[in-house]
């Protein structure tokens, strides 16, 4: 290994680990060793030192503890010109740099609160958005598992221009990375060039700006053990499981902008222990290293039209693009982009137009491949801030095609247009929403674009099923009345035919193993009455999906001989997950959570899980952050569910399941919820009335207590025996 590169690690290092020596002496001076330390609503206390040490860092006493640690850890400062370069004493002093890191951003949550903003997105005064709390986590972390993110670029420094971090970002959204900046260079950041060109920055548009000091560079490291503990059932503490997982599963990568200092070298030598490459446009040795991976780890003085790729062919990551004739950029990268009222060019739907969508089936004969139709004014007719009303009328025909598929290619419309830079859609159906942005206009962006998409998106991906697409959009308001009133009609049909499915009456049920790449033994199950716990996934979208691809990860499974029908076990299901899990699941209940319930790999809408003293069930959905009555946080409970482990009284559901006929049925099914976050209840009020019904208590809603009665088993009890809950009276669960 370079001595250079092994000198300036060793020094940066001891600079870093000093430096948190001194800020934690401080602390414990100020505060004493009990101070409670960590990142916001993070199950994983701080997660790099915890994932490879297994040691939970909850105090400024056990802060210091790790500093005394890495003092151990770190080689000596390099001195004697005879000293030879070792691989080791680098990576060693790597580790250290990134404990000690933890450490620093940890201190700087308590010395100020307020120093990152905790949101998903940049707040107007305030940029950074420090450690991604375990929502975000786990709700980007399911990109990385479907493969609509590939991997992550880590960028340190800024870019000599802002039109060049522009293009470097841009280059890195159109191939689906998400991009974790910090670190200034020159006392400028990307993230700050990026704000200055008014490029929209933040986990929804995978420009994520960390933080200003290179120290925020440990939360990339973080994001990537706490997918490996959070799919892949990595344990803490297991130093090899943790590096070899990422290696294979976390396709990450380092991008130097500027002059490279040592802290910056001891930084890239952590990332390194990780199998993590660094792509520099300064000079810089190159560095090959057999005993952690076949690729180059460090690679220097790069050009800038050239560094993104060549970072994309050092990390062997698998970008899949589709070049389609619009002038706009596109990817999944762009969808949660904004179009605010200031940068709005063009508008229709979300009431204050007509909105409506429909995509429909034909006869091979009665649809022209390829044609797009605009009937009324386009986009370059309207002045800026105008309106039209609006329907897409899209008309598919395949050999393969079947009426049960219909709306599956159409809930595909809201991703597809989103990935559109430039152009937001929100809703479905008739309550659609489509915005334009200035820039897009002046790109010359037309509705026909959006033809050219669906065209092109719809036979990439679901080319076995689709082999002629004709796009027709109405600006015209007759026109769109007319589409409405046809499309209503067939909504209510669809509805009828999801709703009239029953688990009983279809003698196949489907997998799917999509999150299997972070947790190998999760297996789920997916019913006509139980949707995939992500909420993405139904049992007609998994039928929709095998069709599309008979090898991928949902796969037909016929039920075989039913061994309960109330717990939901089946044998040949039982087969199909002992063997998909690699023997470690044998058994599953499809309505149990209690007996041998269903694996999740983490990224669940909701936790469910018992409350003993109220003989009933809680149900917490990962956008509720406080406490619940289970005297943990979703956070924690996630942690509990997931991994891929079956776990009695813990079980990762959607949020459709809870007003399943099916739901927890072994357990005696929705009379034995007794809390809801509020939020929760009311959003999913309307589907779940229809059940309340059936079940003999029409205002059962009203008996389930949420955070505005309590958020203790013993604040809530009094609630529900006013209320007469039936939980009460039920059997005992444990």
């Amino acid at each position: 290994m370079s001595k250079i590169i092994c000198s300036a690690a060793i020094q940066g290092a001891h600079k870093i680990v000093s430096m948190a020596e001194v800020k934690c002496d401080e602390a414990l001076e100020k505060w004493g060793p009990d101070q409670n330390i960590g990142f916001p609503n993070t199950t994983y206390y701080l997660p790099v030192i915890y994932a490879m040490l297994g040691t939970p860092v909850e105090t400024l006493g056990n802060a210091r503890e790790v500093l005394n640690k890495c003092k151990t850890l770190l080689p000596a400062i390099v001195k004697d010109e005879s000293w030879l370069p070792s691989l080791d004493s680098a990576l060693e002093a790597g580790m250290s740099t990134l404990f000690a890191e933890e450490i620093l951003e940890a201190i700087k949550y308590l010395e100020k609160p307020d120093c990152y903003t905790k949101t998903e997105d940049p707040l107007i005064d305030n940029i950074w958005l420090g450690a991604a709390d375990d929502v975000i986590m786990r709700k980007r972390g399911v990109e990385f598992v479907d493969g609509s993110a590939p991997g992550f670029a880590i960028i340190l420094g800024a870019a000599p221009t802002t039109e060049i971090a522009v293009k470097i970002a841009i280059e890195l959204q159109e191939k689906n990375l998400y991009v974790l900046m910090c670190a200034d260079h020159d006392g400028k950041t990307m993230s700050e060039q990026l704000i200055e060109a008014g490029v929209q920055i933040g986990w929804s548009t995978r420009l994520v700006s960390f933080g200003q000091s290179y120290t925020a560079g440990v939360f990339a490291v973080g994001f990537a053990v706490r997918a490996a503990m959070s799919f892949g059932g990595i344990k803490p503490g297991d130093f090899d499981g943790n590096l070899l997982f990422c290696r294979g599963g976390i396709f990450a990568f380092i991008i130097t902008l500027g002059a490279i200092t040592e802290e910056w070298v001891a930084n890239a030598a952590g990332a390194i222990n990780w199998g993590v490459p660094i792509i520099a446009d300064a000079p810089a040795p190159k560095l090959v290293v057999p005993e952690i991976c076949d690729y180059e780890l460090i690679t220097g003085d790069i050009s800038h039209d050239q560094i993104v790729q060549k970072a994309i062919d050092v990390r062997g990551l698998k970008i899949k693009i589709s070049k389609i004739d619009i002038p706009m950029s596109y990817g999944p990268a762009f969808e949660g982009e904004r179009i605010r009222k200031e940068d709005l060019y063009f508008e229709c739907g979300g009431g204050k137009t007509l909105g409506v969508e429909l995509t429909v089936s034909k006869d091979m004969s009665e649809v022209e491949d390829g044609k797009i139709e605009i009937i009324g004014p386009d986009i370059d007719e309207v002045k800026e801030g105008g309106s039209l009303p609006f329907g897409i009328l899209i008309e598919v025909a395949g050999r393969q095609m079947q009426p049960d598929f219909e709306p599956i290619l159409e809930r595909q419309i809201h991703h597809l247009v989103n990935y559109i830079q430039g152009v937001m859609h929100i809703g479905q159906r008739s309550i659609m929403w489509l915005r334009i942005g200035k820039a897009a206009a002046e790109k010359g962006f037309l509705l026909k674009h959006l033809g050219k998409v669906i065209h092109a998106k719809y036979h990439q991906e679901f080319s076995n099923i689709v082999d002629k697409v004709q796009v027709t959009i109405y600006t015209k308001e007759k026109k769109v009345r007319e589409l409405l009133e046809s499309a209503k009609n067939v909504y209510v049909q669809r509805d009828k035919r999801v709703e009239g499915m029953v688990d009983e009456t279809e003698e196949t049920f489907y997998s799917c193993t999509l999150c299997q790449s972070f947790a190998p033994s999760h297996v789920c199950i997916i019913t006509p009455e139980r949707t995939g716990m992500c909420g993405a996934y139904n049992w007609l979208d998994c039928k929709a999906s095998n069709e599309i691809n008979p090898t991928g990860p949902n796969q037909p499974i016929a039920k075989g001989e039913c061994f309960d029908t109330v717990k939901g076990q089946w044998k040949k299901i039982n087969d199909f997950v002992s063997r998909a899990s690699g023997r470690k699941v044998e058994k599953v209940n499809a309505y149990s959570l209690m007996e041998f319930p269903m694996t999740a790999c983490g990224c669940f809408e909701c936790v469910a899980t018992i409350l003993p003293m109220c003989n009933g069930v809680m149900v917490v959905n990962r956008d509720f952050m406080g406490m619940t009555p289970s005297g943990m946080k979703f956070t924690t409970l996630a942690g509990l569910a997931g991994g891929g482990n079956q776990t009695p009284g813990f079980l990762g559901i959607s949020k459709h399941y809870i007003c399943s006929r099916k739901f927890i049925k072994a357990e005696g099914g929705l009379k034995r919820v007794v809390w809801l976050p509020k939020m929760l209840k009311e959003e999913i009020s309307g589907l779940i009335k229809p059940i309340c019904e059936d079940i003999g208590i029409p205002d059962f809603l009203d008996m389930i207590a949420d955070e505005t009665v309590g958020f203790t088993e013993e604040e809530i009890l009094p609630f529900l025996q006013e209320k007469g809950h039936p939980a009460l009276a039920m059997g005992a669960l444990i």
